[in-house]
């Protein structure tokens, strides 16, 4: 390899795996949370009503001093310590405790920390769990991007392009924000279309990656801050556990929810099914919570496919408890738990027997990056539903529709963003109310975030949000904005209709919980500590390759950075005076506001032409840097600056009913 392609490889891996070193935490203030405790933590909270005891496991040779559960709009209240026995502390709910989803202060001979989704306090015990479902979010520190556009998903610039002017960019974290954002806004403070969300695990893209898990950690914050709580489980990307159970919660535990029994199960890395002695575990879990409603989460789908072929289906009249029923069964079980050559029989058969023998109404999945909906109906005639929802945060294994690349490697079915909203009654019954028929669609999840998206942006004079909504329908509820101290909603750059219901400072962040309308199309929200005039700093960093020939394709790198945020990165191709094309560009690391900015040029017929890049802020300040592109010379640069206003009053927006959730067409 030449020089200059060996410098030019070291400036884009530097570019790409540059740390986010002060972009988001998990809300701890020395320690991460798992040092200091092993649950609850931010993936698996403690729940109970006023007046409850909760039990709070410490972390080996930690001692507990002080608990105390604090809210936005609640709080704070101390949490008494009524039994401290075995390694487990016993705490008392107080009887005036809101019902709210709280952060959770503790005070340690190891130091302080304060954890978001801590202590979920329900009002009563509900009757009805209003699951969103979540999986494979895949959140990385890195740049792993998707393009969308309507229904469309492509995973470079150039192929999305072919399908729609105007894409937009999915970065695995903008994509658990979006999802979190939105299903909190119609979670229990909004429209109530939910009350609870569960993530099926691959929560982060990459085990060792702790800042990625700080970065999960703030999308549950921003979550459940609003109100809603958050139940996760292990994914494969999330073993070897390096920083899983430092930061999110135990490999495998069980919540106690009134008559609900949600027990969270690790199906570990290359072995992809729990071991003998985790569904042993699970057993006398069961046995001692017996006349539950029980569901189960694991990460890989205990079905490969059913009669009605490998998209999903029903099994019907099987048990595991018959020899030759249950060799039947083996055909259309995943080769993740029974084995390619049975070697892992007596593992799913026990696990099939559990089912059956304590009646789990519904066990949820991932990991496919695809839907696939199964009914298993024993021979008792009880019914089993086994939901696999498609990946909410990264689909890379096959576009949407299947590009020629993919279709090269034999992959032809897509992969989507998206989610599901599941619903479970007490007496066990199961419904997908938003998705229509389930068993015979091949697609049925919720487009959410593909056509929800919100791009958050936090800088040191303030925070900005822009939305991107596609549902046909506005969207209203709680947001939780992050701002800086002094930093309050500017009327003048938001349009979008909002009420501010509180704000507090917790764990040493400031927040403002709102209450908002999003309309349809694109909208945004800004809160500054001040009127911001100033504009973004942007620079044209290097193309690849550096001097491109006519017609050849490269790509751009930009680099950028603003006191409140980035709204609009366009890149335009400049002959002769004239703009020939004009591409957008889009954040690599979407939690900063200096980040690296990429596009793809598809190609330029020329050896000589001027590359123009516009930066635009919320407040319509903008900034241009120009690269003059030429085969002979050294390539020159200048910026320019200007200041401006993009928004005017807010616009009034009528607050909307529940939303109508577009379901996704093939």
């Amino acid at each position: 390899m030449k020089w200059k392609g060996v410098l030019a490889l070291v400036v884009a891996l530097f570019a790409i795996a540059a740390i986010p070193l002060n972009s988001v935490s998990a809300a701890s203030n020395s320690s991460a949370p798992g040092e200091i405790l092993i649950q609850p933590l931010p993936g698996v909270p403690a729940i109970g009503k006023p007046g409850d005891v909760v039990e709070i496991v410490p972390a080996e040779g930690v001692s507990i001093q002080s608990l105390q559960i604090i809210s936005i709009l609640n709080g704070p209240y101390d949490l008494q310590i009524v039994e401290n026995e075995n390694g487990v502390v016993k705490a008392k709910i107080p009887e005036n405790a809101a019902p709210d989803v709280y952060f959770l202060v503790v005070k340690s001979d190891k130091g302080e920390i304060t954890i978001p989704n801590g202590v979920w306090v329900m009002k009563e015990n509900p009757k009805l769990l209003k699951i969103a479902h979540l999986s494979d979010l895949h959140v990385t520190s890195g740049a792993k991007i998707g393009f969308v556009c309507g229904d469309y998903f492509q995973k470079s610039l150039p192929e999305i392009l072919q399908y729609c002017k105007h894409p937009y960019a999915m970065h695995s974290y903008t994509a658990e924000v979006s999802a979190m954002t939105y299903y909190a806004m119609t979670g229990l403070q909004g429209q109530d279309v939910v009350n609870l969300i569960i993530s099926t695990g691959d929560d982060v893209d990459t085990s060792g990656d702790q800042e990625g898990y700080k970065m999960f950690d703030h999308g549950v914050l921003l979550g459940t801050a609003a109100g809603t709580p958050v139940i996760s489980i292990k994914g494969n990307h999330d073993h070897p556990p390096v920083y899983y159970t430092k930061y999110l919660g135990p490999r495998y535990f069980y919540e106690v929810i009134g008559d609900f029994l949600i027990i969270g199960l690790d199906s570990r890395g290359e072995e992809r099914h729990p071991e003998m002695e985790q569904l042993q575990w699970m057993e006398d879990v069961l046995k001692n919570h017996p006349n539950k409603t029980v569901i189960v989460l694991v990460h890989h789908p205990f079905w490969y496919s059913t009669p009605d072929g490998s998209w999903g289906g029903t099994i019907k009249g099987y048990t595991a408890f018959d020899d030759s029923d249950w060799e039947a069964l083996t055909k259309f079980i995943s080769w993740d738990w029974e084995g390619k050559n049975g070697e892992y029989d007596d593992i799913a058969r026990y696990f099939l027997q559990l089912v059956e023998k304590y009646n789990v109404r519904l066990v949820l999945a991932g990991h496919i990056h695809k839907d696939k909906p199964v009914l298993y109906v024993d021979k008792d005639g009880n019914e089993h539903w086994f939901w696999t929802v498609t990946t909410t945060g990264a689909p890379d294994k096959t576009s949407n529709p299947p590009s020629e690349k993919d279709k090269a490697r034999g992959y032809t079915t897509p992969s989507w963003y998206g989610s599901q909203v599941v619903y479970v009654y007490s007496n066990g019954s199961v419904e997908f109310p938003l998705a229509g028929d389930v068993l015979h669609e091949g697609i049925s999840s919720l487009p959410v975030p593909q056509k929800f998206i919100v791009y958050r942006q936090n800088g040191e004079d303030g925070t900005a949000i822009k939305f991107v909504n596609e549902l046909d329908q506005s969207v209203s509820g709680p947001i939780v904005l992050q701002v800086p101290e002094g930093a309050k909603v500017d009327p003048e750059h938001t349009n979008i209709t909002y009420t501010v219901l509180g704000e507090r400072e917790i764990g040493g962040n400031h927040y403002i919980l709102l209450n908002i309308t999003v309309p349809e199309g694109i909208s945004q929200i800004t809160a500054v500590k001040e009127a911001d005039t100033k504009p973004p700093e942007v620079k044209i960093g290097y193309l690849t390759p550096s001097k491109p020939k006519p017609g050849q394709h490269f790509k751009v790198y930009i680099t950028a950075n603003d006191n409140v945020g980035i709204r609009d990165m366009k890149v335009q191709i400049i002959q002769d005076g004239k703009v020939i094309a004009e591409y957008p560009a889009f954040s690599m690391k979407p939690s900063l506001v200096a980040s690296t900015y990429l596009t793809d040029i598809p190609g330029v017929d020329a050896s000589q032409f001027t590359i123009k890049v516009i930066a635009t802020d919320f407040h319509g300040n903008s900034a241009e840097a120009t690269y003059e592109v030429s085969s002979t010379s050294t390539p020159t640069q200048t910026t320019t600056e200007s200041q401006g206003s993009t928004c005017g009053p807010a616009a009034l927006v009528a607050l909307a009913i529940l939303p109508a959730i577009l379901r996704r067409r093939k």
